[in-house]
């Protein structure tokens, strides 16, 4: 089952212990840009081809730009059974609410 996360309660839940993969599914110049430290990058585009490599014991945040990209690759791990968690707002939540010094684009 599919849930979602606000960047707030992402980095509380972070600062607790909670050891999710942190997923982003966006384009490399974006992620180039600004990124969550220890995220993966794994296209939306190429997630279908390199998905089995992802530890499935663990949940999933999904990250993107505004929440959309990662909204559509955490139906598709849903569905292949991962335990998925969508980063509401994306990238751009995430440096309005948490990390105001992250560039932006």
């Amino acid at each position: 089952m599919m849930q979602h996360i606000t960047p707030v309660e992402l980095k509380q839940k972070l600062a607790t212990g909670f050891a999710p993969v942190l997923v982003d599914v966006r384009e490399r110049w974006e992620f180039d840009i600004c990124h969550i430290e220890d995220a993966l990058l794994i296209p939306l585009h190429s997630l279908a081809d390199t998905y089995q490599t992802l530890d499935n014991s663990r949940p999933i945040v999904l990250i993107c730009h505004h929440g959309i990209r990662s909204q559509q690759a955490a139906y598709f791990l849903d569905s292949a059974g991962f335990e998925v968690i969508n980063l509401t707002g994306g990238i751009d939540a995430w440096a309005h609410d948490v990390d105001p010094s992250m560039p932006s684009y």
